[in-house]
């Protein structure tokens, strides 16, 4: 099966700083891709690089089958990105939000109305359609944002750490959410500093200082991890020592 995200040595530079460092990887149609690293991995630059909102400095990218740097626009109409910062309008409602963002994307009349119900059902947003997204709590606010998100049905979703900051009650709804949209084939890209949200992707991918130093399924990176037990070294200082 053809992947439907590949980068071939695909490296951002800032100044200095190399982001990114020299990233091949391949994600399936239909899987959950996570990956996971601290602050400052590159985690964030890589999903603005396979969304086209960056150029690569050297290497390439292909998502669903457009090239990120020669044909970004043709990308970004079969994605949708989250990020990780909420970017929707706090004096508009939770409808008036999916109105404006539908119109965006083009959805209007019948099939707005028919994808607006679902969104909100799916979500269990109804009750609050009439209320001002600043008025809304940190877990409803990451639900608006991923059905405005969706209002263009993309093949693929990129999310950057969704669910930070969200209570755990709100975590588990948007992962319900993940999972009904990954049975309808969605392919789901995200980046999490969470390990137990890392456990529900088919494959994760480990990133430092800008290189994905390894990428498996995570049970076999628990084994790995298992298999290095007795390797860990306990570091004692002076003042513990007194």
């Amino acid at each position: 099966m053809e992947p439907v995200i590949r980068t071939t040595g695909l490296t951002r530079r800032f100044g200095a700083l190399t982001a990114v460092d020299n990233l091949d990887l391949e994600v399936a149609p239909g899987e959950i891709f996570g990956l996971v690293g601290p602050d400052g991995a590159g985690k964030t630059t890589t999903v603005r690089l396979l969304c086209g909102l960056l150029e690569p400095s050297a290497g390439s990218a292909t998502v669903a089958g457009c090239d990120v740097a020669r044909n970004p626009q043709g990308v970004k109409d079969q994605i949708g990105y989250m990020a990780q910062r909420f970017g929707l309008y706090g004096d508009l409602t939770v409808e008036e939000n999916m109105a404006f963002y539908g119109d965006l994307f083009g959805v209007v009349g019948r099939d707005r109305e028919e994808l607006t119900r679902r969104l909100l059902g799916m979500t269990r947003m109804e009750p609050f359609r009439t209320r001002q997204a600043g008025r809304l709590s940190g877990g409803m606010k990451q639900k608006l944002a991923l059905m405005c998100t969706l209002l263009h049905r993309p093949r693929i979703l990129f999310l950057d750490e969704p669910t930070n900051g969200v209570d755990p009650v709100s975590r588990r709804d948007f992962w319900t959410i993940l999972y009904q949209l990954l049975k309808d084939g969605m392919t789901i890209f995200m980046t999490t500093a969470y390990l137990d949200e890392a456990e529900r992707a088919n494959r994760v991918g480990l990133m430092h200082r800008g290189r994905l130093i390894r990428c498996a399924p995570p049970e076999e990176l628990k084994q790995g991890a298992a298999s290095l037990e007795d390797a860990f070294i306990a570091v004692i200082g002076e003042a513990e020592r007194r």
